[in-house]
């Protein structure tokens, strides 16, 4: 019998420039704004933490180009502008990385 793997996906649309960077493992962290949509988002506000994604799903743009990654962490802070942060601003950051993965990511894809 398969193990059975208790997984929760952030499902995140990049732009192209992004996607492919971060399909090729250049780019390790994306970058979201400290706005009222993404803290409902990624804050699980009873605890006052992060909530328990464990991978991101990128989009490419509204393509069915997708792929999904492992999330190490997401905080706040300041990140690198030449991967798309704004200068002088913090943001959340969720890193994330490569790894095989038991997922199979196609056409069929539900968000």
């Amino acid at each position: 019998m398969p193990e059975v793997i208790n997984v929760k996906i952030l499902h995140l649309v990049v732009k192209k420039k992004w996607y492919e960077m971060q399909e090729s493992g250049e780019k390790t962290e994306e970058y979201r704004e400290l706005s009222p949509y993404w803290r409902k988002r990624l804050i699980d506000q009873e605890a006052l933490r992060a909530k328990p994604y464990t991978h991101v799903c990128f989009h490419c743009g509204y393509t069915q180009r997708c792929f999904i990654n492992r999330i190490d962490s997401i905080t706040i802070g300041m990140g690198l502008p030449e991967w798309g942060a704004p200068t002088y601003r913090e943001v959340f950051i969720i890193k994330h990385h490569r790894e095989p993965s038991p997922f199979v990511v196609g056409k069929n894809l539900k968000r």
